[in-house]
């Protein structure tokens, strides 16, 4: 199929950044043509957009056909392939289709690959894709014991959604879920960890696609990585190991990993430590805070690294060729996300993550994220109101004004404390009483 096309704008990458890009464009400049260029037949796309306040706002992520861009957009057209060849000065992107494209403008939304622990270890699996999270399915099926190294969004769902299998989490922070919310809230969701998955009442509400083995976008065998998970990732995957009963987890608190072993490597090692005891396992993890455990494999869940390497090999970035996430500014900035930025409240709303037994998770914070009271030293107060298993609110008051909170659970609160960040408002005439359960404090403040 090899052709050269003339074209105003060029997308790399079917991702929420690629996607969103594309439509804006295309939809900013309908008289100009738009090609967006994916690896994977299906594409990331933001839906149910909804305002649910001033500042924040609330939209699911699904995986769709790339046929309804196109459909959407008659200026916009999606082509399957990888990108063979760039030549930035001179405006050429050769596609592994074997199509040219001249464009004028260039935005690359290639996203990222995995962080791992290590590169080519059979027993370290990286969890980004679609197809990766089927691979972990299907060792998770045979397997006993799993070693989860990291603390983000990843290892948080899949240390809770994981049965029959014994988990051990190694983070390095003094709180799970560091990112997302204060230790006081993380002691609050420990306690779900231990209990049986219940049944999931509520049905996800988000179209959910696959992909042959033959489709581009694969991660197993060939490396290519298509679009990151998104929402219920988990949703229609059966993450249960090979004991009957959950086995339980067991979290060890900073420290990372030290070294990992194979069966082998351990067995033949001069370590200070009884091997019998720790059983024959595929693997072993060392961690720095000297404990060592065996298990059938490790989850590396420890972030991403921006995957660009292939561009920066092909030639040296250009002046009109943009990184995803300055395009990403550029040209969604005015959408979605410009109410973010440059409002001063920056609510956010964790959609994707009803963490730990669906708890919807709130953090709203002043300016830059106060939830946590960063940045603010000692000249702050904390509010904290807490119903075991139900719901954990914290509020961040700095001289008698609210500059952040966590709201998780049901709490109907997230208006209110947004208007009362807004406005900023002198509450230190309540005092305790501004969480006080008997007071319906919507009505009062509304």
């Amino acid at each position: 199929m090899a052709s050269d096309k003339q074209v105003t704008f060029v997308i790399v990458g079917g991702g929420i950044a690629g996607v969103t890009c594309a439509e804006q464009i295309a939809s900013q400049f309908a008289s100009d043509d738009v090609c967006l260029l994916t690896a994977s037949p299906l594409v990331k796309t933001v839906t149910n957009f909804k305002q649910v306040s001033k500042t924040l706002e609330e939209f699911d992520v699904e995986e769709q056909p790339s046929s309804v861009l196109e459909e959407k957009y008659p200026n916009l057209k999606v082509i399957q392939s990888a990108v063979k060849l760039l030549r930035a000065k001179e405006h050429l992107l050769q596609a592994e289709n074997g199509q040219t494209f001249h464009y004028k403008k260039l935005c690359i939304c290639s996203g990222a690959r995995p962080k791992l622990l290590t590169q080519d270890n059979p027993h370290v699996l990286g969890i980004r894709d679609t197809d990766s999270a089927q691979e972990f399915q299907k060792r998770l099926s045979k397997a006993k014991r799993i070693v989860v190294i990291g603390n983000g969004g990843i290892a948080l769902e899949l240390v809770y959604e994981v049965e029959g299998c014994e988990v051990i989490w190694a983070v390095k922070d003094k709180a799970i879920g560091n990112t997302f919310f204060d230790a006081g809230a993380a002691q609050f969701l420990i306690p779900s960890l231990e209990v049986d998955k219940k049944e999931r009442s509520l049905p996800c509400k988000r179209a959910r696609y696959t992909t042959d083995k033959t489709g581009a976008g694969q991660s197993g065998a060939t490396g290519e990585l298509g679009s990151a998970l998104g929402p219920d990732w988990h949703e229609g995957i059966e993450l249960r190991g090979t004991e009957q009963n959950s086995s339980g987890v067991h979290i060890e608190y900073e420290c990372e990993v030290d070294k990992i072993y194979t069966q082998q490597e351990f067995l033949q090692s001069q370590l200070d430590t009884n091997k019998s005891e720790l059983g024959l396992w595929p693997a072993y993890v060392q961690l720095t805070n000297g404990k060592i455990y065996g298990c059938d494999f490790v989850v590396s869940a420890t972030g991403v690294v921006p995957n660009t390497d292939p561009f920066l090999i092909l030639h040296m970035l250009y002046d009109n060729m943009f990184m995803a996430r300055l395009c990403f500014c550029l040209f969604v900035l005015f959408h979605f996300y410009c109410k973010i930025i440059s409002l001063i409240a920056t609510l956010i709303k964790i959609h994707n993550k009803e963490l730990k037994n669906n708890f919807k998770s709130i953090l709203s914070g002043w300016h830059k994220r106060k939830f946590n009271a960063q940045g603010l030293g000692r000249d702050h107060e904390l509010l904290v109101r807490c119903t075991k298993g139900q719901e954990y609110v914290k509020v961040v008051l700095t001289g008698g004004r609210m500059v952040g909170a966590v709201l998780i659970g049901e709490t109907d609160l997230e208006e209110t404390f947004e208007n009362l960040i807004l406005n900023q408002m002198d509450l230190s005439r309540y005092g305790e009483e501004l969480l006080n359960p008997n007071i319906d404090i919507e009505d009062y403040f509304d």
